[in-house]
């Protein structure tokens, strides 16, 4: 049995996106490379707009017009964000060190 090549990803970590179907945007701050959720969420998506499972999942700080929350969206139901403004999410801090041109820069990893 051959198994496909994972796709690489389109966005990367500290891009700020959209989604393509419901009025909410954020940073990403994890990929899948392909979905990584439960049987049970995949099945919640409404039918018309179900991603494929084939294809890289990018875990968002979110935010509408209501509130921040965590969003985990597939590649085909993201945009590139081009308003150029910072994600108002309050755990963006916490993730990222700063936003320079657009783009969140992470915080260096502390290891031992």
């Amino acid at each position: 049995m051959v198994l496909a090549e994972p796709r690489l990803a389109k966005y990367a970590i500290g891009q700020v996106v959209r989604h393509r179907h419901y009025p909410f945007r954020g940073v990403i701050f994890d990929v899948d490379p392909t979905f990584a959720n439960t049987e049970q969420w995949w099945l919640s998506i409404p039918e018309e707009i179900r991603p494929r499972k084939d294809q890289p999942f990018y875990h968002l700080l979110a935010e509408n017009e209501e509130n921040a929350y965590v969003a985990y969206v597939s590649e085909q139901n993201l945009m590139p964000d081009e308003s150029g403004e910072p994600v108002g999410h309050p755990q963006a801090s916490l993730i990222f060190e700063s936003f320079q041109e657009g783009h969140y820069v992470l915080r260096p990893r502390i290891s031992h």
